[in-house]
């Protein structure tokens, strides 16, 4: 099983580093997972919606560089679903069952995704109705994805 996360914008914070080298490595033992991070575009406040747009697009055409032929994508979305824990691992393991050997999901910069890329992914998924950093966003998603390979193998972790 390989899992790819493909997210706009460098982590420059030390804590969210830490974070994310943590929640790999005990990934690790469930996947191969790699994490890569495409260049962001600046966002001023004051961009008008074709801006906003061109923005989205280019980070967008950056992220589809990297998607890998065949891989199933997920797009973390504000408007997509939002799973409780146990219903998130439920759907990674039907995209397993099903022959999805390779999940990718894909995290937007400041002002979110690209619709067109959005309407690539095979599953649009939420990880809270709160707003998050889209820094933050990545550790979170990890997080979330350790706790479901838990729950797939049926181990303990805590509530």
């Amino acid at each position: 099983m390989k899992i790819s996360i493909i997210a706009a914008g460098k982590l420059k914070e030390k804590y969210l580093k830490e974070g994310i080298e943590e929640y790999s490595k005990r990934l690790s033992r469930f996947c191969d997972l790699e994490v890569l991070e495409v260049e962001d575009e600046q966002a001023p406040d004051n961009l008008s919606p074709a801006q906003e747009l061109q923005v989205k697009r280019k980070e967008a055409d950056r992220i589809i560089k990297r998607i890998k032929p065949g891989a199933t994508l997920i797009a973390l979305e504000v408007k997509g679903d939002k799973p409780c824990s146990e219903g998130l691992a439920a759907k990674l393991e039907a995209f397993f069952v099903s022959g999805s050997s390779h999940l990718t999901f894909i995290i937007g910069g400041s002002l979110g995704l690209d619709s067109e890329l959005a309407g690539m992914a095979a599953y649009k998924l939420s990880l809270s109705n709160l707003t998050f950093p889209h820094q933050l966003t990545r550790l979170i998603l990890l997080e979330q994805l350790f706790r479901a390979f838990k729950i797939i193998n049926g181990e303990k972790y805590h509530k």
